[in-house]
């Protein structure tokens, strides 16, 4: 069997938060503002690599979906949106239940599971997302291993994660928690992981990756993709 990758405290700590996911102004308001700028950075990443029309209102139509480490679902519902079968899964069953009851309410057909990925044998996926996860899990290797044989062959991988800098450590954890923008104890600095870091554990999977994106903050832009990858990053991986 894998080593598992859930880290018990991270599950309950996410888990507490899950009847304010979906609230744009409470615990999660900084998800609502990032979701955005990911969902900009999967289109434009799903169009470049099938090849889709970029006005098409459901570019994902016929393509299976999994997102990990879904929570609520704040990224799957708008994957369904844009036509993919989605499957979310989640370490919480706090999130599960939330992310069911959501989904119903806004009448979306979404697969959701709870438990570790390495053991739920779901098959392969056309796209496959994890979100400012890797940072939470206890294998790190494990987990981009999981991710990896959930990739079906020709399929897209879409990772985000916190870089561990001077300029992260100050704003996403010391700032961030301190001023109440994010939950105390979301973030423990030491496990943030670098560009060169995550490549390493992609490449030990099979997976070669894209370019990576920073995703920023200014006063005059708010969050925004960029070169400056000091605090959060994004970037796309591949089989092969």
């Amino acid at each position: 069997m894998p080593n598992a990758t859930i880290r018990p405290e991270e599950a309950a700590h996410f888990g507490k938060l899950a009847s304010e996911w979906w609230d744009p102004h409470g615990s999660s308001a900084m998800l609502h503002k990032l979701n955005p700028i990911r969902l900009g950075f999967i289109r434009d990443a799903v169009d470049g690599h099938w090849h889709t029309d970029r006005l098409a209102m459901k570019p994902l139509a016929g393509r299976r979906a999994l997102d990990v480490g879904c929570g609520a679902g704040l990224l799957c519902e708008p994957l369904a949106r844009l036509g993919a079968h989605v499957t979310g899964v989640d370490a919480a069953p706090e999130n599960i239940a939330a992310a069911t009851a959501h989904a119903t309410g806004s009448g979306l057909a979404i697969d959701y599971r709870c438990g570790d990925l390495a053991k739920l044998g779901l098959g392969g996926f056309d796209l496959v997302t994890s979100m400012e996860v890797i940072e939470h899990v206890a294998d790190k290797q494990g987990f981009v291993n999981a991710l990896a044989g959930a990739l079906a062959p020709g399929g897209l991988m879409v990772l985000s994660t916190p870089n561990r800098t001077t300029q992260s450590r100050l704003f996403l954890v010391e700032g961030a928690e301190r001023l109440g923008m994010v939950p105390r104890g979301t973030h423990h600095w030491d496990d943030f992981i670098t560009p060169d870091e995550l490549r390493e554990l992609l490449r030990n999977a099979g997976l070669t990756i894209g370019e990576p994106q920073g995703i920023s903050w200014s006063p005059t832009q708010g969050l925004h993709l960029s070169g400056d990858m000091a605090l959060n990053y994004i970037l796309t991986a591949r089989k092969g």
